[in-house]
């Protein structure tokens, strides 16, 4: 709310002296119109077009690790042969985490 600095400032006695009708009017000139809406609330009551996978199960085939493939030590992530960066402590490492 902008404040005039310019304006004569009243005292406590001229604050007092304020009419009950004046009191109510400012009352009602500061209380707001519009209610406060929580954002969280209404992004909770949005859903994607197909975003319900409540019902859907997963099935994914396992392939079993490969001969030119191997387990990373440190990200445990298999990888193909080539992004094989080296062996730390007997233990091969791929070049990402290398």
């Amino acid at each position: 709310m902008a404040t005039d600095y310019d304006a004569p400032r009243r005292d406590e006695a001229d604050l007092g002296e304020d009419s009950l009708e004046e009191l109510k009017a400012r009352r009602v000139d500061n209380q707001s119109g519009s209610v406060d809406v929580d954002e969280v609330d209404l992004a909770e009551a949005f859903e994607l077009p197909g975003g319900d996978l409540a019902d859907e199960e997963l099935t994914v085939k396992v392939v079993p690790m490969q001969a030119d493939e191997f387990r990373c030590s440190r990200c445990f992530l298999v990888h193909h042969r080539s992004q094989l960066a080296g062996e730390r402590n007997g233990e091969p490492i791929c070049r990402e985490c290398a």
